[in-house]
């Protein structure tokens, strides 16, 4: 039982060192309902999707996304964390060019097995409360709570950035029915620089923080299921076949930070020598490199598209 103020100052700041331990990078307790500054998150979501901005993303539409409550009866408290993973040996410079997220191991199943061992340890300190876990397959205003937690702000590409690390992490989330002391969320610091929106060369970022994501490489090269890339976007890929950085590369917050230079976060090797070759590769191969990474959502058809368009209109050598 966590009854006394210094009962929970004490089982919060072990939380966190936990999940430090685990191999999250930051870590950071928000409370729910949390600040009038989730009402605001909340509503933008909702002016985003009356625009179409999330394009063929139903699953943005899910009611359980503006409520926490959905996901876990009587939850007082969120848990969020992020993890590392840019790694020193990726490479992005002559060849077809992957986002730097899904160059390792599947990031779903990296965070979850980390939470769940947070999780365990939450038994045995907490025994009386409920938990969840959330990656990012769940209906949960993620950047939202992680600003709440303080883990830092969601900058005018969407991204959340942390002062120290930038913004190359993912998120995780673990959700209980314990009151516990919350971090002060973060202030935005973006302040005037607006770098990322005069760098992205398909004008994604059609006003701060909002993405058209019918306009974003990212979403094209990994979402998009039609037979097509629209010609705007295949005259910009300049090398992008599956996601695409520039938004974070030229973010001034991203100029200096640490490594994760874990397995986990470690490039396939045939994501650091990806070729015109691989169009070669019948599906069983493609299957076989895309076992245990993110990447597996595009499909073979899908690389296939993807190499082929940026051959058409390449501003590099591939």
């Amino acid at each position: 039982m966590i009854n006394t103020i210094e009962e929970k100052i004490k089982i919060s700041k072990k939380l966190k060192e936990r999940a430090i331990y685990e191999g999250f990078t930051i870590a950071g307790i928000a409370s729910i309902p949390g600040s009038s500054r989730l009402k605001l998150r909340t509503n933008a979501l909702e002016r985003w999707l009356s625009n179409d901005h999330h394009a063929e993303m139903k699953w943005m539409e899910a009611e359980k996304r503006k409520n926490i409550t959905s996901l876990l009866k009587d939850a007082k408290s969120i848990l969020s964390v992020g993890f590392t993973y840019l790694n020193s040996n990726q490479n992005n410079t002559n060849r077809l060019k992957v986002g730097k997220f899904s160059q390792g191991e599947d990031y779903h199943k990296v965070i979850y097995k980390k939470l769940k061992n947070i999780g365990k340890w939450i038994k045995l300190e907490i025994p009386d409360c409920k938990w969840k876990i959330c990656v990012d397959t769940s209906p949960l205003l993620e950047k939202a709570w992680a600003e709440e937690s303080g883990l830092g702000w969601i900058g005018k590409n969407s991204n959340l950035i942390n002062k120290e690390n930038g913004s190359w992490f993912t998120l995780g989330f673990i959700i209980l029915t314990k009151d516990l002391i919350p971090d002060k969320p973060h202030q935005s610091l973006c302040g005037k620089c607006d770098i990322c929106i005069q760098n992205c060369p398909t004008n994604a970022i059609v006003e701060p923080f909002v993405i058209q994501s019918d306009l974003c490489i990212a979403y094209h090269t990994i979402e998009n299921r039609e037979k097509n890339i629209p010609k705007k976007i295949e005259e910009n890929l300049n090398g992008w076949v599956a996601g695409c950085d520039i938004c974070q590369d030229v973010c001034p917050w991203n100029k200096s930070v640490p490594f994760n230079n874990a397995f986990e976060t470690t490039p396939k090797e045939w994501i650091k020598n990806l070729g015109i070759d691989s169009l070669e590769w019948d599906d069983k191969t493609w299957e076989g490199k895309l076992k245990g990474t993110t990447l597996k959502r595009i499909k073979p058809w899908m690389w296939k598209r993807n190499i082929q368009a940026n051959l058409r209109n390449s501003k590099i050598k591939i």
